[in-house]
């Protein structure tokens, strides 16, 4: 019969055992993933010394653009101090001439006031010598040659007021059509100033009319006084 104590160290030995190797399995089992966790490790601590690596970049890069940034801010402050004083000069020489501005605004106007002083005296004086004009005209002794066929109109109640001048316009109006101003001004031998008033007082009192599409104006005798001056014309003859 076996001995009892030599089966249980029999039996000891054999958990022993087993409890040893069922460790060393485990132990085993551990190392491996003790392993992969090392290297899940290491490969997320280089991941982020990558990640960190860029972002040191991505710093170092703005730092630069922060320092050009602030030279360049510098410059511009520079810049505008220099305005600023080249303003305050301006703004100085400015109020300093200010008298100056005020002394010839005031000459400006005592010279338009001379000015128009002076335009004012010559208009007198063309009117004047206007005026002398048609009193010559009135106190000439014979009409000339061309205008002798109109002195019979002015026997007429609707010439009575009109001078021979006036006459030998409408006359040659009415032979020759329409005219402006300067082209009667070179058949009747007047100034321009002269003419102007004439055709201005012939068309204001009814006898002419004018077309107004484009300067300078063209004159024509109206159809009842272009027929008056031809029956008084016939009549003559």
């Amino acid at each position: 019969m076996p001995d009892p104590l030599l089966v249980l160290l029999s039996i000891l030995l054999g958990t022993t055992i087993v409890a040893e190797v069922e460790y060393y399995r485990q132990l085993r089992k551990a190392q491996r993933e003790y392993e992969k966790a090392r290297g899940a490790v290491e490969d997320i601590v280089l991941s982020f010394n990558r990640q960190l690596k860029h972002e040191a970049n991505k710093l170092e890069a703005l730092g630069y653009k922060i320092e050009a940034a602030t030279s360049r801010a510098d410059g511009a402050t520079r810049k505008a101090e220099g305005l600023d004083g080249m303003m305050r000069a301006l703004e100085s020489k400015v109020a300093a001439d200010s008298d100056d501005r005020k002394s010839i605004s005031t000459r400006v106007i005592e010279l338009e006031k001379r000015t128009s002083d002076f335009v004012a005296a010559q208009e007198a004086i063309t009117s004047k010598i206007a005026s002398l004009e048609e009193q010559a005209n009135q106190f000439k002794t014979a009409p000339e040659t061309h205008f002798e066929g109109v002195m019979p109109l002015r026997r007429e109640k609707a010439m009575a007021q009109l001078t021979d001048t006036e006459v030998a316009v409408l006359e040659l109006l009415v032979s020759e059509g329409a005219k402006t101003a300067p082209e009667i001004k070179e058949r009747v031998k007047l100034s321009r100033e002269h003419t102007a008033r004439l055709m201005k007082k012939l068309y204001e009192e009814g006898y002419l009319e004018r077309e107004t599409g484009k300067i300078p104006f063209k004159y024509s005798v109206k159809k009842e006084m272009e027929n008056l001056l031809k029956k008084t014309e016939s009549q003559a003859t």
